[in-house]
């Protein structure tokens, strides 16, 4: 890459990880995302080289046979990634969240018996919430888990879930009867353990893909439980964890965020690279498209965008990584990185003008890709909601 995007400060380790994650991203990556992408067709030998680079335990500490990195290195190695090929980035990001999990509220026996399996990517995470009578307003979600003897049975609907086929372990948020006055303390996370593949396996049920508009490749799906039976074990945290759920789960949005920020700048350093090097190609009035002001102008714009959502992205990261709540940090970076993308998306497929049209071009796909950042892990209004709350406890008149 050029000058945008780059981050002081970092490791040697953090350095040589990044450069060879660019390297893969530009050998293995790029040259063959627009294809697969237009098949749908899930990149299996990335994902496998993926597996060997030990990609899939990044952030799992090497104890459990993982690398043992921070969030920062994680999500500017997501960067890299989605500025190959966005879906790719998507196979080990409900991945990564459903680990970091485990990692912090998970029982010891749930972390040993897991996370090795996890780090290798042997096992891979789903992370479920939505429905389909419900996103961004998790109060309303409508599964159940009823306790039957020691064990539990899970009823309900789930949607958008990533990985949600070949998943092993899908984190899932339900409803649960603890008493409670305020609804939110009356919902637990399962670790619902099941087979890798579409079809029935036991009460749980995973229909087929749902066709998007983009981000194809990497499968999302529905998942039907009926009267799915589960060990009390599976609840995440062990007994202690009911009616925790959804604060654990708001925990693993909140790294979540920073994820999805990091894809979009990966998607609008990506959009940014082929919009300059087209304007110095294209050639209209007797001159490169890029000597017309206009067009400088743009390119400008799109590179301090860029840059801001970058480092708003790297500054959400670092303040979780030094143990603190980043809440509203990661919000500001996921909502600014994710319009951004959007906008500079926009502005590289008019500069190709008609050819930003076609699917010849690499641009095409990037400009499907970009409105999903506007609504992953929150929409920008839950963003902003998220800020704005903040701020009028920072800013209260006394």
């Amino acid at each position: 890459m050029g000058r945008i995007a780059q981050t002081d400060g970092l490791t040697d380790v953090q350095a040589d990880i990044l450069s060879a994650v660019r390297t893969f991203v530009d050998k293995e990556i790029l040259p063959y995302a627009t294809e697969l992408e237009h098949k749908d067709e899930f990149p299996e030998a990335i994902v496998e080289a993926m597996k060997e680079m030990g990609l899939f335990g990044i952030t799992i500490p090497e104890e459990y046979g993982g690398l043992g990195e921070s969030l920062l290195t994680y999500a500017l190695v997501v960067e890299e990634i989605a500025r190959g090929w966005m879906s790719v980035s998507g196979v080990i990001n409900t991945h990564f969240i459903v680990a970091y999990l485990v990692l912090q509220h998970g029982t010891p026996e749930q972390k040993q018996r897991l996370l090795p399996k996890m780090a290798t990517g042997e096992v891979r995470g789903a992370f479920s919430l939505s429905e389909p009578g419900c996103g961004s307003d998790v109060s309303a979600i409508t599964t159940r888990a009823t306790q039957d003897g020691d064990d539990y049975l899970i009823n309900g609907q789930k949607m958008w879930l990533t990985n949600g086929a070949r998943a092993g372990i899908v984190a899932t948020l339900v409803k649960t009867d603890e008493g409670a006055e305020s609804v939110y303390r009356n919902m637990t996370t399962f670790l619902l353990e099941k087979e890798p593949g579409f079809g029935t396996h036991g009460g749980i049920t995973i229909p087929g893909k749902i066709d998007k508009l983009g981000y194809k490749g990497v499968e999302t799906t529905e998942m039907v439980l009926d009267n799915h039976r589960v060990p009390a074990s599976s609840i995440l945290g062990g007994e202690e964890g009911r009616g925790k759920g959804f604060y654990q789960m708001m925990d693993g949005v909140e790294v979540g965020r920073v994820n999805v920020a990091a894809r979009a700048c990966g998607i609008m350093i990506r959009a940014f690279e082929l919009a300059i090097a087209y304007a110095q190609q294209r050639r209209t009035f007797g001159k490169q498209i890029v000597d017309h002001q206009a067009i400088a102008f743009k390119l400008a714009e799109m590179a301090t965008k860029v840059e801001a959502g970058h480092l708003m992205m790297v500054n959400a990261a670092r303040k979780k990584d030094s143990g603190q709540r980043n809440d509203v940090e990661a919000g500001m970076a996921k909502y600014l990185a994710s319009e951004y993308c959007y906008e500079v998306t926009t502005e590289a497929f008019r500069i190709h003008g008609g050819y930003g049209y076609s699917k010849e071009y690499e641009i095409e796909r990037l400009f499907r890709e970009a409105p999903f950042m506007l609504i992953g892990e929150g929409t920008s209004e839950v963003q902003k909601r998220i800020i704005s709350r903040a701020l009028l406890k920072d800013y209260k008149l006394q």
